[in-house]
């Protein structure tokens, strides 16, 4: 599968098996695959908790709306982010790089995020945002399906995976073999709504 084919036919799946489990090699390719999306800096801030405990699984279905597949789906994995990779050891980004670039990159990292809130949140949703689209076509490369999912409790589902405080919760991706299609995808807003040449009009 190309990386075009996978992009027309990635959906966001809802019914899977409930008997279908990825393997340990599976699931090892997903997250080599994944590991490769960009992150500035190359913090690679986001995190992936796998939840294969069936357990925990009905528990977070029950703050997650209910919905299926959070317990039948093969792998539910949880993309969150660490709000402090900016600071833990910096250097280790780059430690393979060629010292010059080292010398550039590394005593910039901490002091462009260091008392910016509102930055290392952005940077939290977009470091974990590519590592999930980029982990949704690898599964479907695999020949997987996978559904994106923001419909839960976060503080909830923060306490059941013992979240660490300097931390966040971004949002969930089931991942397995689906047994029904996916609905009718959604017809795409015009060019004209969503593409914006050189500027917004003038007000």
């Amino acid at each position: 599968m190309t990386a075009i084919e996978a992009i027309e036919t990635r959906r966001s799946v809802k019914h899977y098996d409930p008997n279908h489990r990825l393997t340990d090699a599976e699931i090892a390719r997903l997250i080599e695959l994944a590991k490769l999306a960009p992150s500035s800096f190359n913090m690679q801030n986001y995190r992936f908790v796998l939840v294969r405990d069936p357990e925990l699984r009905k528990q977070i279905r029950a703050v997650a709306w209910n919905q299926a597949q959070v317990t039948d789906a093969s792998l539910l994995v949880i993309l969150c982010a660490d709000l402090k990779a900016h600071v833990k050891n910096p250097a280790r980004y780059w430690s393979h790089a060629p010292q010059a670039v080292q010398d550039v990159l590394v005593p910039a990292l901490t002091p462009f995020y260091d008392g910016k809130p509102q930055l290392i949140r952005d940077e939290a949703m977009r470091s974990t945002g590519f590592a999930g689209m980029t982990l949704m076509l690898a599964a479907r490369g695999l020949g997987y399906d996978s559904c994106p999912m923001v419909g839960f409790d976060a503080d909830a589902v923060a306490k059941l995976i013992r979240l660490p405080a300097d931390h966040a919760i971004s949002f969930m991706v089931a991942i397995g073999k689906p047994t029904q299609p996916a609905w009718p995808r959604g017809e795409r807003l015009p060019d004209s709504e969503v593409v914006i040449n050189d500027r917004y009009p003038a007000s």
